[in-house]
């Protein structure tokens, strides 16, 4: 019994939260209006009713009113006439119309008490109706703005359904972009260190080894320079005796350390034989060279 009845709390409870979540508070006040519009209705019918059944007993009262009055006569004619009989009879009549006339009074007087309360209810009723129209509309007008300024502010803040989305779509589109961006210039770099290859350039492996021997001698050039830079100036000849040669000067002379002039000169030497000059053809250069003892 216990778990039926707390079955029931939390299926009313949540019934409950879905009706509020659904309900407008506007459209209740209006239904409400209506509900109140519908009882002064009910109060007034009423109303309508009572003062309808006390017409038609003061119909009926005139009605016995008249009868009475006649008997009367005919009581005054019968005994004009010396007929005791008749007159004793018409005033039998008219006293058992009395009767009725003395019953048809206190309902009178009840139905006008009745008629007096309904009405003053009614005009309760009416009261608190317009005053309820008033308070209404004040509170609905009120909720309409309150409403419109959560819009507002669910807007600006950027926390409103439309803004959220609008929000998100500009985030997915700017993370978009930058990775486009970052891909774009990964394909560059990898194109430029020729990990990949520029299909829309022709391909000439002539002139990539060119290019790269260039770029070899480069690198050879500025590390002779800079190992020249390092080593400092080559050391002063000493002077030599009438009678040595200049082989033997050269043989005497043995440094560890190469003139820097002439580790130039022999990468350039070196760097010319590999790349053949414009006005001599491979061929001839290699004739030359085979023909030098």
């Amino acid at each position: 019994m216990g778990v039926m009845k707390r079955i029931s709390g939390i299926m009313q409870a949540k019934t409950n939260k879905i009706l509020d979540k659904h309900e407008d508070p506007r459209e209740t006040l209006d239904l409400s209006y209506q509900k109140q519009l519908e009882q002064l209705q009910k109060v007034r019918r009423s109303v309508a009713d009572v003062t309808t059944a006390k017409k038609r007993i003061e119909l009926q009262a005139g009605q016995l009113q008249q009868q009475a009055d006649k008997l009367q006569q005919q009581a005054k004619a019968a005994l004009g006439q010396g007929n005791e009989d008749l007159a004793r009879e018409a005033l039998s009549r008219r006293a058992t119309l009395a009767g009725q006339l003395s019953d048809l009074e206190t309902q009178h007087t009840q139905i006008r008490e009745q008629e007096q309360k309904l009405i003053e209810t009614a005009r309760t009723l009416q009261s608190r109706v317009d005053a309820f129209r008033t308070q209404k509309e004040t509170m609905k007008a009120t909720y309409t703005a309150a409403q419109a300024q959560t819009k507002i502010g669910e807007a600006v803040s950027g926390i409103s359904t439309s803004m959220s989305d609008a929000g998100l779509a500009m985030q997915r589109t700017q993370d978009k972009i930058a990775s486009m961006q970052a891909r774009a210039g990964a394909m560059d770099e990898l194109l430029a260190s020729g990990a990949l290859t520029d299909l829309t350039q022709p391909v000439d492996d002539i002139q990539a080894q060119l290019d790269q021997a260039s770029s070899s001698f480069g690198v050879e050039a500025e590390l002779a320079a800079l190992k020249a830079e390092t080593q400092g100036p080559a050391p002063a000849a000493l002077p030599h005796s009438p009678g040595s040669s200049a082989t033997g000067t050269a043989d005497d002379d043995d440094d560890d350390t190469p003139d820097a002039v002439d580790a130039v000169d022999a990468i350039e030497v070196e760097g010319n034989a590999g790349t053949p000059s414009p006005g001599n053809p491979p061929e001839a250069a290699t004739a030359g060279e085979s023909a030098a003892p």
